[in-house]
């Protein structure tokens, strides 16, 4: 969603060379100012933003000037800056002193509350929770099947004794899945309501009626990310009348320009609580602030790829992988195999390149990232016998030739992976052997990427773990 604010964040920090006068400074903070409007960010929150940077930069213009790198120490106030734009910290869930902790969704129709509910939900029993859905939103058709239908993908129950369409008092369903929930000791209590078409009087008596009779620990206002500044002030005029604890952002994998997540903090001084950020029930999660800034500024989001990349791969697998290479065992084809695996399970190959830092500038190959040469990958090695894969070195004409025909792929294809694949073993042993090698280049089809651009640091090397999930948590840290 912010690839082009970046791609015009780089560009004006390109501008910097050396030095920087009052002049510099002002030039700077203008040009931030219209990116952040083209964006779609709010006139005011455009303009505060840009005077606070101004103002730092101004405070501290004679040690940026002393320093050997003036353009990293404006860098680093922007980030700042933005960090606290987008909230500051990250919010955590309120729990309720006894169970169930309530959770109230409101927001505007076709914001996404419905499909948000079932990504909670899952969110939550991942956690070691007891989650149950309530349909209370008996306005919109079909809206209480929907979440039926939600709930059982997410293995979630569903309390539903309306069958919606107009029909039945939202009031009484909110109440009386508040009482089901403690009987049956759910600890969470999600209750889904109407949206509307647009902030109006019926809908903020329904929601204020809700949250009168169940009283519920957060109230989180769904916004779809793709509605730009609009969902900002929407947002804001709910803040002012019914009131709410935190916004959730639906849709931030669009290629709006994200006026809303820039916006929204500011404007209703609430955080931003969880994000979601694709179709699957798993691409959602807690909204980090500094990471979407880290983000922008095209400095990558490694925290959260080692977060996913734990998630992915199974404990056993992992370790099993981390002791082959201190044991200083060869990295085999059934190891690249559960590595496809997981990755599989972590999702797009070309969204998990985009948290790799300078990915904005990647915007090509992501575009033209090919997802299935990992799937044919895959089907060369699935054809693989358990000999060939733990010991490639068998690989002969004869077996080259029966892998090819048993995954329907050419010959060329069985040599090109053999190939890499013996490549990416010499750097397995390179890295063992304490040294920085090259990247593996191409291994699974990702082909060669460009060296991302970004302020210049200064990094002390370490030592990596083997284990690409833990060496990822290790470069996150």
């Amino acid at each position: 969603m912010f690839e082009a604010l970046g791609q015009k964040f780089s560009s004006i920090f390109s501008g910097l060379r050396g030095k920087v006068t009052d002049t510099d400074l002002r030039d700077f903070t203008a040009q931030i100012k219209i990116a952040l409007l083209e964006s779609d960010v709010a006139v005011e929150v455009a303009e505060s933003f840009s005077n606070r940077i101004l103002e730092k930069a101004k405070l501290l213009e004679s040690d940026i000037n002393k320093s050997t790198n003036p353009a990293q120490k404006i860098f680093e106030i922007v980030n700042t800056e933005l960090t606290q734009i987008l909230g500051g910290s990250a919010r955590r869930l309120r729990f309720a002193k006894s169970s169930p902790t309530v959770i109230l969704l409101t927001g505007l129709q076709g914001a996404g509350k419905t499909s948000l509910a079932g990504k909670l939900s899952h969110y939550l029993l991942e956690q070691g929770n007891t989650p149950l859905l309530v349909a209370a939103d008996l306005q919109r058709p079909n809206a209480v099947n929907q979440l039926q239908v939600v709930g059982k993908l997410v293995n979630t129950p569903v309390f539903a004794p309306e069958a919606g369409n107009g029909v039945g008092d939202p009031v009484q369903v909110a109440k009386d899945g508040l009482k089901f929930a403690k009987d049956k000791l759910h600890n969470f209590v999600i209750v889904d309501t109407a949206g509307r078409t647009g902030v109006d009087k019926e809908l903020m008596q329904q929601v204020e009626s809700i949250r009168d009779a169940i009283n519920p620990n957060e109230i989180l206002f769904v916004v779809d990310a793709m509605m730009g500044q609009d969902a900002a002030r929407t947002a804001q005029a709910f803040a002012n009348g019914v009131g709410f604890d935190a916004v959730v952002l639906t849709k931030l994998d669009g290629d709006a320009r994200g006026g809303a997540a820039l916006s929204i903090v500011e404007l209703t001084g609430k955080p931003i609580i969880f994000a979601a950020t694709g179709e699957k029930v798993t691409d959602f999660d807690l909204f980090y602030p500094e990471r979407m800034s880290s983000r922008i500024l095209g400095l990558g989001d490694i925290a959260s790829l080692a977060e996913q990349a734990k998630r992915a791969m199974p404990e056993a697998a992992s370790k099993n992988l981390e002791d082959k290479f201190i044991k200083g065992e060869d990295f085999t084809f059934t190891d690249f195999l559960s590595q496809l695996e997981a990755m599989k399970n972590m999702g797009s190959m070309s969204k998990l390149i985009g948290l790799l830092p300078g990915a904005g500038g990647m915007k090509k190959q992501l575009d033209n990232f090919d997802e299935s040469e990992l799937v044919r990958t895959r089907a060369i090695i699935e054809s693989m016998t358990p000999q060939e894969r733990n010991d490639p070195k068998v690989l002969n004409g004869s077996r080259r030739a029966r892998i090819a025909k048993g995954s329907g792929r050419a010959i060329s294809e069985i040599n090109s992976l053999v190939e890499r694949f013996s490549q990416a073993q010499k750097v397995m042993k390179q890295m063992r052997n304490g040294s920085v090698p090259p990247a593996m280049a191409g291994l699974g089809g990702m082909g060669s990427m460009p060296k991302p651009k970004q302020p210049s640091q200064n990094f002390k090397k370490k030592s990596r773990s083997g284990n690409p999930a833990k060496r990822a948590a290790q470069e996150g840290s």
